[in-house]
């Protein structure tokens, strides 16, 4: 498992563009993942390989390869290529396909109503922080992404691996096997946008069977990968993101105990960063608890003043940190 990675080499003002506006090229939406044009229907599990998706239709599990060939539900995402004859010598953003726990009763008043998985902010997010990578720094991104299931055994080709909303995620034999072998064999796993206690301990109990071994590192602000590239300052809630629906725009920047979002369930306040480790102290598995990150990254034409807090000075700098740091130890 390994990439060839450019040092990167970032521009004077990399953050000054403007966000993706709407016009911008959306997936294709081919015959691969995509099953419906259907744009406001309730997200979550349809049954067997099906998934209805929060705005991009409906998701065959067992298809979809891409991110390029699910629709945008945001303002559209970029297009670009790369030389031929390097398309893979590129950083592939690559989204984790997993289960959600089954509804058997109706989900807390923060979900309102509704259990979210693996393709929340999927596929604009994963395109527009690829192209920004391209854009912002040496390193060349494939244009499409890819999206997997945990037992792939193409899996060990991508040494990057997302997920998102795993609070209620619930693996399956073969995929622990998957997901253990690829960590141990040198793969990072990145895990953004799950909130408070309830959403923790789903996550942190599926893990466990994943790596029983291993147990939770707290990092600190004081830790490289918050100032290897962009110099990222503290405190810690500083880099809390609010998923833009929720986000209180009335908020007093000056009073630390205003809520930045409504409430997103009980201990959802702190943003917190957590890291599983090896022997020799890399991290297998990093998770942003309580920061909606991604949501700078897929939502970046919805709203100048989002855009200008949240995408401009924490998605992005973040996301090029964690790529680099993680591509790089």
């Amino acid at each position: 498992m390994g990439i060839a990675l450019l040092a990167l080499v970032v521009s004077s003002n990399p953050l000054s563009a403007q966000p993706q506006r709407p016009g911008a090229s959306g997936g294709p939406g081919g015959p691969g993942g995509m099953r419906s044009a259907d744009r406001w229907g309730n997200e979550g599990d349809l049954g067997g390989s099906l998934v209805r998706t929060e705005g991009s239709g409906i998701i065959d599990e067992d298809v979809v390869r891409t991110a390029r060939e699910v629709v945008s539900h945001s303002t559209g995402t970029p297009s670009w290529e790369n030389p031929r004859g390097f398309e893979k010598d590129v950083f592939t953003f690559t989204r984790a396909i997993f289960r959600a726990a089954p509804t058997t009763a109706p989900s807390p008043s923060f979900h309102r109503g509704r259990r979210i998985g693996w393709w929340v902010d999927f596929p604009d997010a994963d395109l527009n922080l690829s192209f920004r990578l391209q854009q912002m720094t040496s390193m060349r991104t494939d244009p499409d992404g890819r999206v997997l299931k945990l037992n792939d055994p193409d899996l060990r080709h991508y040494p990057f691996l997302f997920m998102e909303h795993p609070g209620y995620m619930q693996l399956r034999d073969s995929e622990i096997a998957g997901l253990r072998k690829y960590l141990l064999a040198g793969g990072v796993l990145t895990v953004i946008d799950f909130w408070n206690s309830i959403e923790w301990n789903g996550f942190a109990a599926q893990m466990k069977k994943v790596m029983p071994e291993r147990t939770w590192t707290e990092l600190t602000i004081d830790h490289p990968i918050f100032h290897c590239v962009f110099d990222l300052k503290g405190p810690m809630q500083r880099l809390q993101v609010p998923t833009m629906q929720f986000w209180n725009r009335n908020r007093d920047p000056n009073d630390p105990s205003a809520p930045l979002q409504i409430d997103r369930g009980p201990d959802s306040d702190v943003m917190s960063v957590r890291a599983m480790l090896d022997d020799r102290g890399r991290i297998m598995v990093i998770a942003f608890h309580n920061s909606d990150i991604s949501d700078g990254w897929e939502r970046e034409g919805e709203h100048q003043d989002y855009f200008e807090v949240f995408s401009e000075r924490v998605s992005y700098p973040l996301g090029v940190n964690l790529i680099f740091y993680l591509m790089t130890h």
